[in-house]
């Protein structure tokens, strides 16, 4: 597997992870010996080491931003907790989504007693309605919805469609299965419907204003294309 590099300077990479990749293996992971974490497969592929900035769910496919210096990572994560990068998702949900809608509901952090505030703004780009069964329903809706996070919290954005009762196409755990299951059967789709699609903010060394896009992956395509969905 190679991974699309979107951008590099002396500094970073930025690059587009595939779904069902995770970024790092955790120390004692089960899963070291059975598959390569993108830093293993980008160290393969470009024969060098890099460090995470931050951090997508496994399932999640975009964009993701590497520091090719440990001592640079502070810098561009400083970005993040002061909230002086623009995160754009985009992401398929059940059913048609509010136009507009921002959700502040607290969401578990990885300390699962504690609860964290989070803030999520969604706007609806598109929506359809396909004439497949899925029950209760004699059809079935959907809709494509940006969404930009302005916390970063662990499955921020899952729980946040699942609360407004519009979870994410293909997720296992937040998701609705009858409809995922739509999608795997119709569309030969099961992946997460959730992408990573762009970055935004000044280069903390250069001062360069950077926007940085990771395209789709094959599976938004394939549903663009039968949802007659053009962006």
């Amino acid at each position: 597997m190679n991974v699309d590099i979107l951008y590099e300077d002396d500094f970073i990479l930025c690059v587009s992870k595939p779904n069902n990749v995770v970024v790092h293996h955790a120390h004692h992971s089960r899963n070291v010996a059975e598959e390569d974490s993108l830093l293993q497969i980008l160290q393969q592929q470009i024969d060098q080491k890099v460090y995470p900035v931050h951090r997508l769910d496994r399932k999640t496919s975009g964009i993701i931003l590497l520091a090719k210096e440990s001592g640079f990572v502070a810098k561009f994560q400083e970005l993040f907790t002061n909230n002086q990068i623009q995160k754009t998702y985009y992401g398929i949900v059940r059913g048609h989504a509010p136009e507009t809608k921002i959700i502040d509901s607290p969401v578990k952090g990885r300390d699962a007693n504690v609860h964290k505030d989070a803030e999520t703004h969604l706007t609806t780009v598109k929506t359809v309605t396909v004439d497949i069964p899925v029950k209760p329903y004699n059809t079935s809706r959907y809709s494509l919805v940006k969404l930009e996070p302005k916390t970063g919290r662990l499955h921020q954005l899952r729980i946040h469609m699942n609360k407004i009762s519009h979870p994410l196409i293909g997720d296992p755990k937040y998701g609705d299965k009858n409809h995922n299951t739509m999608f795997i059967e119709n569309f030969n789709c099961e992946n997460l419907f959730l992408h990573a699609h762009s970055l935004e903010f000044v280069h903390p060394y250069s001062n360069e204003e950077l926007v940085l896009i990771a395209n789709f992956p094959e599976d938004w395509n394939t549903v663009f294309n039968r949802f007659n969905w053009v962006l």
